[in-house]
């Protein structure tokens, strides 16, 4: 996606019938289109920024298409850094389809996805990382997935990254001068005070690398499968944790033969449930098939709820992949029968789908296990993606070759070229990659040529 000046436009809620909907016109002209096809009492180049304006959208021949109410957001003060039109109209699909064309063919092109806010991030409205929030902020899907995009949208991982920018910037400016500039009067750092220095910039970088899972649990959710033998409760389970009659309960062994997927939340968690087919002796050819798909989703889960039934004694268990690395949690149903001796002292949630008790204990565990500082109170939910984890991922092993050509004292310019390398990774995150603003720094840090 080139970036250019020219006006775009959009629909920008989504499609279907509601009381209201929003377009967008951004670009050089936007307000000259505009005022192509507003009529009101103010004309848009004329309007008061940020204050709504009624008026209707007419078409060439003058004949009024909607009643509307149109905004204006002069250019830098808007979403896109350039001059911004909203216009608010009723929510048909016919009717802002129309609008859209007026603005089209009176000079505006259709936008691209994303472009709107393309544009901030070009205007300096936004870093990358706040750019994805946008979109983590659109698709969360629960209150703690939120939080963490509100967090991004704020600003607090690119500020963390900015910093840790900055820090690696006077290290650099610093060896640099000393290798480019040996007849200034600049003492060069000892190796074990810019060894320091990066390794303030490691800590940060490992500690924002370790959220790369809670990130990837906040968007993408945990696959979570529930499994045992025959007749346990595993429907019956998903059915309550749902909170509405999802699978087909029956006392007849094996009346689930495939697997059924659900998407809830847990404590602001999302979980991704997986009901599957009870593991034994398969007796015919699709039985065996549903018991196939279990093992699958056994090996590609997060999260294993592996139900038993407790009031009978010990009973066949799961056996889980042995490169499984998914969290397990045991869940003893049918307590509402009794406890059989055998499970006593057993670690486990007991619980009864039956009688409905236990699931909160059952949530609690789910949180307990997957949370991560992901409380309502933790200080932070800043949660990184797969993208940032790359950057990052570079970023640190430049800074640990670094580090080690310092201790192994190898020449300067070794230890530049990885700090650069390092520099260079972690702008990535942000979308920052200049290699003026090094020389910003030294000629201001350093007074060189003064």
């Amino acid at each position: 996606m080139s970036y250019v000046n020219d006006a775009i436009a959009a629909i920008s809620t989504p499609p279907g019938q509601g009381a209201v909907a929003v377009l967008r016109l951004s670009g050089k002209d936007a307000l000259t289109i505009a005022a192509k096809v507003f009529r009101g009492r103010q004309r848009p180049a004329e309007a008061t920024p940020r204050v709504q304006n009624f008026g209707t959208i007419v078409d060439n021949s003058g004949t009024v298409v909607d009643q509307v109410l149109l905004t204006v957001f002069r250019s830098p003060a808007s979403y896109t850094g350039e001059d911004l039109v909203e216009i608010g109209c009723h929510g048909g699909a016919l009717v802002t389809r129309r609008i859209l064309e007026l603005l089209l063919s009176a000079g505006a092109r259709a936008a691209e996805p994303g472009e709107f806010t393309q544009r901030a991030f070009l205007n300096g409205k936004m870093d990358l990382t706040q750019a994805e929030a946008v979109m983590d902020l659109i698709s969360a899907q629960t209150s703690l997935a939120l939080r963490s995009a509100n967090e991004q949208l704020e600003g607090r991982l690119g500020g963390a990254i900015t910093a840790a920018r900055e820090d690696l910037l006077n290290v650099l400016a610093h060896v640099e001068a000393y290798i480019d500039f040996p007849e200034e009067d600049i003492s060069p750092e000892t190796g074990s005070a810019l060894k320091a220095r990066m390794e303030k910039v490691a800590n940060l970088l490992d500690g924002l690398l370790a959220t790369a899972n809670r990130g990837r649990i906040l968007r993408e959710g945990v696959r979570t499968v529930i499994c045992g033998a025959p007749n346990v409760g595993k429907s019956s389970l998903l059915n309550v944790l749902l909170g509405f009659e999802r699978a087909i309960v029956s006392d007849v062994a094996g009346t689930t033969r495939d697997t059924i997927e659900e998407a809830i939340q847990v404590r602001g968690l999302p979980l991704r449930l997986v009901d599957t087919a009870g593991v034994h002796a398969a007796t015919d050819a699709i039985e065996k098939e549903g018991i196939e798909r279990t093992q699958r989703q056994l090996a590609g889960a997060d999260l294993i709820l592996e139900i038993v039934d407790a009031h009978l004694p010990d009973q066949t268990r799961i056996t889980l992949p042995v490169d499984s690395q998914a969290k397990h949690i045991l869940v003893l149903n049918k307590t509402d029968l009794g406890l059989h001796p055998n499970w006593e002292g057993t670690q486990g949630v007991a619980l009864s789908c039956t009688a409905g008790s236990g699931l909160e204990l059952l949530c609690d565990a789910i949180f307990d296990l997957l949370a991560d500082g992901m409380g309502e109170n933790s200080a932070s939910m800043v949660a990184i993606n797969a993208r940032h984890y790359d950057c990052m991922s570079r970023a640190r092993d430049y800074l640990t070759a670094a580090m080690a050509g310092l201790d192994n004292n190898d020449s300067p310019e070794y230890t530049a070229l990885e700090i650069r390398s390092a520099l260079d990774a972690i702008g990535e995150v942000v979308g920052k990659v200049d290699a003026e603003e090094l020389l910003g720094v030294i000629f201001g840090s350093f007074c060189i040529g003064k």
